[in-house]
């Protein structure tokens, strides 16, 4: 792929688009469907000691057989510049594809505070930056808002204003409205950095706002960019949460999918088949805890995702 520079900063690398390059990360629709695995999904081995972040590519194609791996970035051990190559060389070595960087920590998408929506942006940058030279498609973030049990606002609009209210509640705004322009305001600043790299900026339900499929849908038609997108975490169902129901809803934007076994596997099937048949392209990342977990949802993907009619050209197996 041809690499120019961005013109408004020439020491910022940026990936020059090419439609008919297969790895090219602008491309909304890469032409493939594959299996990656979740760091997360281990994480209590990784916390044990038995293996490192530098491990994980190995760990993925030598213990599970898989083709692209996830990270977490508090699993980054020190990511200098000398650790990122060591990453990328084991990935190479593994013929793994390291496919995104699930950030936390680093505040949320939807501040009520115009500092807090600065920060949000500023602290992802290096994640933006580190995903590029990865060479990973995208970041995950998070997009909870004020409060995660309900939706009232916590703060008026302009939370630097004397009238923002010290109790961090307003029971006369309902946070969903006002919450839709602090989370724009917050995405809109970190697309416009992330787009010289072309790195895909995604969030993922993880409670507040982002588990409302219906608020996440109208954000993404706000911001309506195509480096922004989903990444839906299919959970268990809830009596709370219709994860088939936050699924459907939201794959026109998925920019992929964070995939756990269901309580049947019928429900797992109903899952993987509406997004077969909305034509998603991608990996899927599984995310079920533990490695009897992970060789199930292997078993289930490959038995049910690979099977016709949706098998396609670019379609591995």
């Amino acid at each position: 792929m041809e690499l120019t520079t961005d013109p408004t900063d020439p020491t910022r690398p940026t990936r020059a688009t090419d439609p008919t390059d297969p790895a090219d990360p602008t491309d909304p629709t890469p032409a493939m469907v594959d299996i990656s695995l979740a760091q997360w999904s281990l994480v209590e081995e990784w916390r044990a000691g038995k293996w490192t972040t530098l491990d994980f590519p190995r760990l993925a194609r030598e213990d599970f057989g898989l083709n692209g791996v996830e990270f977490v970035n508090t699993l980054f051990e020190v990511p200098t510049a000398g650790y990122l190559q060591q990453l990328k060389r084991n990935a190479d070595t593994h013929g793994v594809a390291l496919v995104l960087i699930m950030v936390d920590d680093e505040g949320d998408g939807c501040s009520p505070t115009r500092q807090g929506r600065k920060e949000f942006e500023l602290f992802h940058r290096k994640w933006v930056d580190i995903a590029y030279w990865l060479g990973c498609r995208a970041i995950r973030t998070n997009c909870r808002g004020p409060l995660e049990a309900g939706r009232r606002a916590v703060a008026p609009p302009d939370a630097n204003s004397h009238t923002a209210n010290p109790s961090g509640t307003d029971p006369h705004q309902t946070a969903p409205r006002d919450a839709l322009q602090w989370a724009a305001e917050s995405y809109r600043m970190l697309l416009e950095y992330a787009r010289p790299s072309g790195v895909k900026i995604l969030i993922e339900n993880h409670g507040g706002l982002s588990n409302d499929a219906d608020w996440m849908v109208r954000l993404m038609k706000e911001v309506d960019d195509p480096l922004f997108g989903t990444y839906p975490d299919w959970r268990e169902p809830a009596p709370d949460f219709d994860n088939l129901a936050y699924l459907e809803k939201t794959l026109p934007f998925a920019g992929g999918m964070s995939y756990r076994n269901q309580p049947t596997e019928e429900l797992t099937v109903k899952m993987i088949e509406l997004c077969k048949n909305s034509g998603f392209q991608g990996w899927y990342g599984i995310e079920s805890d533990g490695r009897e977990a992970i060789n199930a949802g292997i078993g289930l993907l490959k038995k049910h995702l690979f099977s016709a009619p949706s098998s396609a050209p670019g379609m591995r197996k």
